[in-house]
């Protein structure tokens, strides 16, 4: 397809995909003229894939191609790319002191240990969620962890397992590797968007429920 075509399918404007691959996000198409290209569907699936990343997953050009590369890499473990598209989604950590990063992190093992899961593999996001009670306690809350964590891991693990499932189950490695890292970072932003409707409807509820006169 030529890339009117491949604007038209994909709904990303010509402009942008002739940014993306001067930047290298997307591999040349085949010579056609001097001026022309053709265009397959496996740059249909990578603007697809480099669309997600940019406009729900809200990370720059930069750490995309870095992702990319690691997509790219066909003897990298579907593991290890996990690990690559997790960091890619990671906020620098908060200025703390080495006494409240420690009470943080115990907590989090504590609550890993307690379910048996190891805490090697996942090192990068258990400092991440490290910070994240470090940040809690900073603004006041420092008991958050203790009491929001068994909830939190007890429904990730549900998502998780479904995650995983749906991954595998696209069939050839490639297709495999495209949904790890958009069902990763589409499933970030569901996560939140559903935490929030579960908010509203318990406050809802717990606010008519409040407000109802005695019998």
């Amino acid at each position: 397809m030529r890339i009117s075509e491949l604007s038209e399918r994909s709904g990303i404007a010509v402009a942008t995909i002739k940014y993306y691959l001067r930047e290298g996000l997307l591999p040349p198409g085949e010579r056609t003229g001097p001026n022309q290209a053709s265009y397959s569907d496996e740059h249909l699936r990578r603007l697809r894939l480099v669309r997600a990343l940019i406009e729900v997953g809200g990370l720059p050009v930069a750490t995309v191609g870095d992702v990319l590369r690691a997509v790219d890499t066909p003897d990298l473990p579907m593991f290890s790319l996990l690990g690559v598209v997790q960091g890619s989604l990671i906020s620098p950590a908060p200025a703390a002191s080495d006494a409240e990063w420690e009470r943080a992190y115990e907590t989090v093992r504590r609550e890993m240990d307690r379910r048996g899961w190891s805490m090697k593999p996942a090192q990068p996001v258990i400092e991440a969620l490290t910070a994240v009670l470090v940040r809690a306690a900073q603004l006041g809350y420092p008991e958050w962890g203790e009491t929001a964590l068994p909830a939190y891991f007890d429904g990730a693990r549900i998502v998780a397992e479904t995650d995983v499932a749906t991954a595998l189950s696209a069939g050839e490695r490639d297709a495999v590797v495209d949904a790890v890292v958009v069902l990763t970072v589409l499933g970030d932003t569901a996560l939140a968007a559903i935490r929030r409707i579960a908010q509203a409807q318990v406050s809802l509820e717990k606010l008519t429920s409040d407000s109802s006169p005695s019998a």
